[in-house]
């Protein structure tokens, strides 16, 4: 069996993102050639690897066989390489940090500093949702990820706390509820409402507050998507809930935002595995960035 570290990381890339296109932007290479790196491995192994349904992925029997080797293969790999690499001083190496699509454009200039201290270290940026990012740590896929709290599995990881931001109501100019000062659930109980996708811990963090106060929401589509958040409540067919940070990307002047009463937030944090120790350019990482914010947990 000839299956290369690389192929084995387009391989967990894909599970991970769950949809080629999105894997082969996370890897910098065309779809096309995903794909045929992917149809390659199922060809060289003679199973089937991953079947694709409604664009996303799901992974056969034995790709999940597979999967489960090959996480242990890859960041063994990633880890004595980023050994080798820290006897040359951090002249060279790799920092593998996941971050979700909400979030990417807040730390521009904390990784472009990072950068500059580090020119020789590659950051390989993975784009999913907090679980998403839970998990891939947990897989050993990541060395340093970004989610909103309270972790899933908050006994596995370190935490470093970030900012925390208050939740903000977007409805249409025109909605009846508009022109309130701030919003409970009581107020949105059984309205139509977009909800973040299972890859957003944010979405458990709304769901579990109105859920704690005995209202409901209406939740009639899912999407990791902020974007097409915004434009749910602009075109009336549903609310949508959007951290204060996003809400001033949203340029629509027909959308309105409204604070949330609750007492819930968007609390981001810098997470990685209590019981596997960090390598040398993630612990230069976090060294640099710690200062600016609260003691880790």
């Amino acid at each position: 069996m000839n299956v290369s570290i690389k192929n084995l990381q387009c391989f967990l890339t894909v599970i991970e993102v769950g949809h080629f296109t999105l894997a082969a932007e996370q890897l910098y290479m065309t779809q096309p050639t995903l794909s045929k790196t992917i149809k390659k491995m199922e060809d060289t192994l003679d199973q089937k690897l991953l079947i694709r349904n409604n664009q996303k992925v799901e992974v056969t029997e034995a790709g999940l066989l597979l999967a489960k080797s090959a996480q242990q293969i890859v960041g063994q790999w990633h880890r004595m390489y980023e050994d080798m690499n820290a006897l040359t001083g951090l002249k060279i190496g790799r920092l593998r940090l996941g971050l979700s699509p909400m979030t990417g454009g807040m730390f521009i200039n904390m990784l472009a500093s990072f950068k500059t201290t580090y020119p020789g270290i590659e950051v390989n940026v993975l784009e999913v949702g907090g679980f998403a990012v839970e998990k891939a740590l947990l897989n050993d896929s990541l060395d340093i990820g970004v989610t909103a709290l309270p972790t899933t599995h908050a006994d596995e990881f370190n935490i470093l706390k970030l900012e925390r931001y208050s939740l903000h109501v977007c409805v249409h100019v025109d909605h009846e509820l508009a022109n309130q000062t701030e919003l409970t659930w009581q107020d949105l109980d059984g309205r139509p409402f977009v909800q973040y996708n299972d890859q957003f811990a944010i979405g458990k963090v709304i769901s579990q507050s109105c859920q704690g106060t005995g209202y409901k929401l209406n939740v009639v589509s899912h999407t990791g998507q902020w974007e097409f958040m915004a434009a749910m409540a602009e075109a009336k067919m549903a609310y949508a809930i959007l951290p204060e940070p996003i809400c001033q990307r949203v340029s629509s002047a027909n959308v309105k935002f409204i604070p949330l009463a609750e007492k819930v937030a968007w609390e981001l944090a810098f997470i990685w595995r209590k019981n596997l120790p960090l390598t040398a350019a993630a612990q230069a990482f976090i060294a640099q960035v710690k200062p600016t914010y609260k003691e880790d947990v």
